[in-house]
């Protein structure tokens, strides 16, 4: 009875929904090669991936390559099939040795399917690579304002002593700033599979004020996009850290409440000051009084001295 085996059979169709670039990546990763390499997988010529294979490890093959986002088939391989007449046959009549072939250029990534691969991708700080979920976006970006407040603070003291190192010393800071944060912003954008041009649009007028919303509100790519893997799961230090922006949010909130309050009242306060200053004042009134009353007294003691003489 015969042994069949079977083999892979990819002619570089790809299943709906995924994106080329994807699917390039995904092929990349689980080969351990090169995406160049494994561009030559999609010329469109059938291209036995694997070969030898039981039923069983066939199915776990296919099963690896559609998770990658593509379409394979399981074919018998004759060539490998074994039967008991064949090996009689090939002790009775030995070929002759054949010469080894040499590897081919065109030939698929040899590595098997199905070990392990990276499946997050690593974590760069400064770099314009890689990929930062929502969580990691904020407590980063809380942490880079804290150390720039630190650091402004030091700016401020090292003016009071030279006010030309205080100034550049901020213009070095405020570069940093600028620089990290375009680098984070990057990252983020690539989690959502946009281009980290994208961060320009905070310049434009009204977008520029939805656009950081967008960021911190819309979920990443699960899975690898054209930017990379996924990034690792959020440490409960992150975790802690994101969550530590809705303090700062309501402290910001509490004093712009407090500092319009104070405002407002001294506002009334110095309004009702101009209002009792623009009131006559009643002593001058009563001076008034009594010296009208002094001349008409006067006046009617002139009349009655008239009259007597």
């Amino acid at each position: 009875m015969a042994d069949t085996h079977f083999k892979i059979v990819f002619e570089g169709q790809l299943r709906p929904g995924v994106a080329l670039e994807t699917a390039k990546l995904n092929l990349a990763q689980l080969f351990k090669s090169e995406i160049s390499a494994v561009e030559k997988l999609f010329s469109g010529n059938p291209m036995a991936l694997k070969r030898g294979l039981s039923q069983s490890d066939a199915q776990h093959y296919l099963k690896a390559l559609n998770d990658a986002g593509v379409e394979a088939r399981i074919e018998p391989d004759p060539a490998i099939s074994l039967s008991l007449e064949e090996v009689d046959t090939a002790h009775a009549s030995p070929r002759p040795a054949q010469p080894v072939p040499q590897a081919s250029p065109y030939a698929p990534p040899r590595a098997p399917v199905g070990i392990a691969t990276q499946e997050f991708a690593d974590l760069k700080v400064m770099s314009v690579h890689g990929r930062i979920g929502r969580v990691r976006y904020l407590a980063w970006t809380l942490v880079l304002m804290l150390i720039m407040l630190v650091a402004a603070g030091c700016c401020a003291l090292l003016a009071t002593i030279s006010l030309t190192l205080g100034g550049l010393m901020g213009a070095v800071v405020a570069a940093a700033f600028i620089c990290v944060s375009v680098q984070i912003g990057v990252q983020r954008c690539h989690d959502l599979g946009w281009s980290g041009w994208l961060l320009l649009l905070n310049l434009v007028p009204f977008v520029g004020s939805v656009f950081p919303i967008l960021l911190v509100v819309m979920p990443g790519n699960t899975g690898p996009n054209q930017y990379g893997p996924p990034p690792p799961a959020n440490s409960q230090t992150i975790k802690v850290l994101a969550w530590l922006w809705l303090v700062v949010l309501v402290a910001f909130i509490a004093a712009g409440v407090a500092g319009g309050l104070a405002a407002v009242q001294q506002e009334l306060d110095s309004g009702a000051t101009q209002y009792e200053q623009n009131l006559p004042d009643d002593d001058d009134d009563s001076d008034g009084d009594v010296k009208d009353s002094v001349q008409s007294t006067s006046f009617f003691k002139s009349d009655e001295n008239s009259n007597k003489k």
